[in-house]
């Protein structure tokens, strides 16, 4: 009696493992399409050019990927110990030139000097460097950045006025105060003048009136012109420093020989008298 129980036990179990392997399996063959979840590390990677392929999930970045920019020039200064250059030309603290010599050498005779390596010509063949105090460096930095300071702007501002020749006088001392402050900014100013109808005033000598109040400042880029019938045309611009040193030396000159000539006048007047 005991075995037939046991019997009827395990055939039980069996029963039960049985159903619910079915349930198991049927679910999985009876899922949709629309249930089933991909790994996450795949995602589609639509691509035009080619078909449709499983990839490697990306990070979201909308920034487009970077390119190797070009070198910017270096600044003037001490390379350091780090010569990317095997053989060089190198130049000493008195700029004399000591020839083509292996980096190692140079190095040496940096150490030996206790001085700065400066590269100053790349695209030579082979590169030029010089050895230089801390002192030399930073003067050559202070010429430098004047030099940049110095240098004309790459586009110049160009401002036009026009008027006709029958301006009042006001209004004309109102123009060329305008162009006064122009010129003052380094601006090219355009001047044309209009021959007003049944007008006789001759505009070049407009043209010199206005130069003679800026005198001190501006000069002619282009000399007063007739640009078309009826119509004349000049460009003024600032003076360089060489040319206001000439024009105040010549201006001096002028004045002296007026004084000149006026105690001339005063000594003959009182000789007469």
């Amino acid at each position: 009696m005991t075995t037939s129980c046991v019997m009827k036990l395990l055939c039980q179990a069996t029963r039960h493992e049985n159903r619910h392997a079915k349930r198991f399996f049927g679910t999985l063959l009876t899922q949709t399409p629309q249930k089933r979840v991909f790994s996450p590390f795949c995602v589609l990677v639509p691509d035009p050019r080619k078909s449709t392929v499983f990839g490697l999930a990306q990070p979201f970045c909308t920034a487009e990927k970077s390119h190797t920019e070009p070198k910017r020039k270096a600044a003037f200064g001490s390379v350091g110990r780090r010569i990317p250059d095997r053989i060089l030309h190198l130049i000493n603290q008195d700029g004399e030139s000591l020839g083509n010599m292996h980096r190692a050498e140079a190095l040496k005779l940096m150490d030996q000097h206790d001085l700065k390596l400066v590269l100053l010509r790349a695209n030579a063949e082979p590169p030029v460097y010089r050895l230089m105090t801390g002192q030399q460096i930073h003067e050559e930095q202070l010429k430098r950045a004047e030099k940049k300071k110095a240098s004309p702007r790459a586009e110049t501002v160009q401002k036009e006025l026009s008027f006709s020749s029958a301006i009042a006088k006001n209004d004309l001392e109102t123009k060329t105060k305008q162009i006064a402050q122009w010129i003052e900014k380094k601006y090219h100013v355009k001047v044309t003048i209009r021959q007003a109808k049944d007008s006789t005033t001759d505009m070049f000598m407009i043209f010199d009136q206005i130069l003679e109040t800026v005198a001190e400042k501006a000069t002619y880029l282009s000399k007063p012109r007739v640009a078309r019938e009826g119509a004349s045309t000049c460009i003024l611009r600032h003076m360089s420093d060489k040319e206001l040193k000439a024009y105040q030396k010549i201006a001096e000159q002028k004045n002296s020989e007026a004084k000149k000539d006026e105690n001339e006048d005063l000594k003959s007047s009182e000789f007469h008298q």
